[in-house]
């Protein structure tokens, strides 16, 4: 939950929700595109009729402020960290997703940087946002040009009923990172993570209202993906048709979400038109 509702009415009657986009690097400028068109979705359904939602690029302290949620795209976390510290933006962004405990989404880099832990491929590493208690690999996959896609079973989304897609995602995986493992939640860092090599945790931040929030809430895992080299062999396979628990590419907790793949290169909408019903039922229960 979050603390309070925006601010910014266009009405009496309207919500106004203005969701960011990180721009520092990568994809956000497909992030913004299809999120503006789940907006559009979204203003045809009659119970999301008295809200309207904006979206822009973050860049600075000052707009990231403005924001209700935000999405951190994927693309290279390490030059995300770096040109986020170069721009007094790292301390805001902790502030934003572990402090005042606001909607965020990582894909890929962004999921990376929302771990409290991760591997560290660079001898100086990379500093990291935190909000999600799990410990990530980078780089999974292999390299650039071992990217693949493949078909995930997503229960969240909402069956079409039209078809027997059985809420089937085409997913792409672009040097991706996988969740290794799932972390007990902890109010400070994860110090059992800090004790072992080759890692880098994210620093402890504490809410503004622990009564208020889903802190200390479990991390749940919202999908997974079969063997690689299963999901390379027939795309059509998923972690459920195999009977496999599988690599887990989803993740939630609290506010916070989560996915090792790029929802925002397949120029299907259903997983921005369902973060952002997240987002707007967060605020309107709080």
């Amino acid at each position: 939950m979050v603390s309070s509702l925006p601010e910014r009415r266009k009405s009496d009657t309207t919500m106004v929700f203005h969701i960011g986009v990180l721009a520092l690097q990568g994809a956000f400028h497909e992030h913004i595109l299809l999120l503006r068109q789940s907006a559009t979705i979204l203003a045809s359904n009659p119970e999301y009729a008295s809200t309207h939602l904006t979206v822009s690029e973050v860049r600075t302290a000052e707009q990231l402020q403005t924001c209700d949620a935000l999405v951190l795209p994927g693309g290279e976390s390490t030059t995300m960290s770096l040109v986020a510290a170069r721009s007094n933006l790292l301390e805001p962004l902790r502030d934003f997703v572990k402090v005042k405990r606001k909607p965020v989404w990582g894909t890929c880099a962004g999921l990376i940087l929302l771990a409290e832990s991760a591997n560290r491929t660079k001898q100086t590493g990379q500093e990291l946002i935190g909000g999600l208690d799990v410990r990530v690999n980078r780089n999974h996959f292999g390299r650039q040009t071992e990217s693949f896609e493949a078909e995930l079973d997503l229960p969240f989304l909402e069956e079409d009923a039209s078809s027997n897609s059985r809420n089937r995602f085409r997913s792409v995986f672009i040097r991706a990172p996988v969740v290794e493992m799932v972390l007990e939640p902890q109010h400070g860092i994860q110090e059992a993570q800090a004790c072992m090599a080759d890692t880098i945790v994210a620093p402890s931040k504490s809410p503004e209202n622990t009564k208020r929030r889903l802190v200390g809430a479990p991390v749940e895992v919202m999908a997974r993906l079969p063997g690689r080299a299963q999901a390379l062999r027939d795309r059509e396979i998923t972690a459920r048709d195999l009977g496999e628990d599988g690599d887990i590419v989803a993740v939630r907790q609290g506010n916070v979400f989560g996915t090792s793949f790029h929802p925002e290169l397949t120029g299907d909408a259903r997983i921005h038109v369902w973060w952002l019903r997240q987002v707007i039922d967060l605020y309107k229960t709080a």
